[in-house]
């Protein structure tokens, strides 16, 4: 059976890589991600990793992974930021603040689609000017949702967490662990 990656984040990868797993083949699907009337962020992220998945081709001998990721300040969604000064506007509500980082995952095969979704709760400490600028000047904030990377130089901003980790980063391997062996990929190493 063939993995297919339905995203082009070298992040997912990775992550994949430390359960032992390696794309086959990497296709990013090309949905509409913009969110509809009145969707909160749970749904909306759901719905696109829904999306992605059924959007990509396979053969019948693969199987699809693919997921989404949001930055939720309340109903606020915070994906990723256009440009320097989206990034600031994100890092300064976020500033201070509790928010939530919610990663849906899907895995398809055939007609059948299994989904979950993980949310995990953070603080981010309150930021001083100083320090939103020479974020930014990492350059880091770049395609990343809410325009800060936990995994990278943000994690100084985040005292506190609840939840999954991997999910903050952009694939929660539990969750996407158990998807996989329901979904018949075998999984090596420790995972029966």
């Amino acid at each position: 059976m063939r993995l297919i990656l339905g995203s082009a984040s070298p992040r997912r990868a990775e992550l994949l890589a430390q359960i032992g797993v390696v794309a086959d083949a990497v296709r990013p699907a090309d949905v509409d991600e913009t969110a509809l009337k009145d969707e909160l962020p749970r749904p909306y992220c759901a719905r696109l990793a829904r999306e992605k998945a059924q959007a990509i081709t396979l053969a019948a001998d693969e199987i699809v992974l693919c997921a989404d990721t949001i930055v939720a300040l309340g109903r606020r969604m915070l994906g990723k930021p256009e440009n320097r000064e989206e990034a600031a506007e994100f890092l300064r509500r976020l500033s201070g603040r509790r928010h939530r980082v919610v990663t849906a995952v899907a895995v398809r095969k055939h007609d059948r689609i299994w989904e979950r979704e993980s949310v995990t709760i953070l603080k981010m400490k309150r930021l001083e000017q100083a320090e939103i600028e020479a974020y930014l000047n990492s350059g880091e904030w770049q395609g990343k949702a809410g325009g800060y990377a936990i995994q990278g130089y943000a994690a100084q901003f985040i005292p506190w967490i609840e939840g999954s980790y991997t999910g903050v980063v952009g694939l929660p391997l539990a969750e996407t662990a158990g998807l996989l062996r329901a979904a018949g990929y075998p999984l090596p190493g420790l995972c029966p």
